[in-house]
């Protein structure tokens, strides 16, 4: 069976699918919405609603630096895991992370900046990912 090549669009794809699932099993909280971009070495990813309800109730009860001192540590401890994804989709080094999350709007803005720039990567050699919907509940 030949291989076949994954558009830009597919690798974008793969990546909002794992960092939903990522969040969803290590925060216990999924975005609504993660929109990923790929150009030249360089990856943006934002996620919508990605605040967690604690850190919301946090913020609105005049705690706002307290949620943000947490997401920041949340983010610290996600990166490892967030470089791992963008390597096994890419196939290329993440030699920085760059992240950062709105209280107040409930972004995240992830910058990965790649060794390299990505080629369109052969579908055998990108992990298998179970593609299940998981709604923002958490129900499945």
């Amino acid at each position: 069976m030949p291989a076949t090549k994954v558009t830009r669009q597919q690798l974008e794809q793969i990546f909002s699918h794992r960092i939903q699932q990522l969040y969803h099993s290590r925060v216990g909280h999924q975005p609504d919405r993660v929109s990923c971009q790929l150009f030249d070495n360089k990856l943006a990813i934002v996620l919508e609603n990605a605040i967690s309800r604690p850190l919301q109730l946090l913020a609105e009860n005049d705690r706002k630096n307290l949620a943000q001192q947490v997401r920041l540590n949340v983010d610290a401890a996600l990166k490892p895991e967030l470089v791992q994804i963008i390597e096994d989709v890419l196939g290329v080094e993440a030699i920085d992370l760059l992240t950062d999350t709105s209280i107040e709007s409930g972004r995240t803005g992830i910058i990965a900046v790649l060794a390299v720039a990505p080629t369109d990567r052969d579908t055998t050699f990108i992990p298998p990912v179970k593609l299940e919907t998981v709604s923002a509940d958490g129900d499945r």
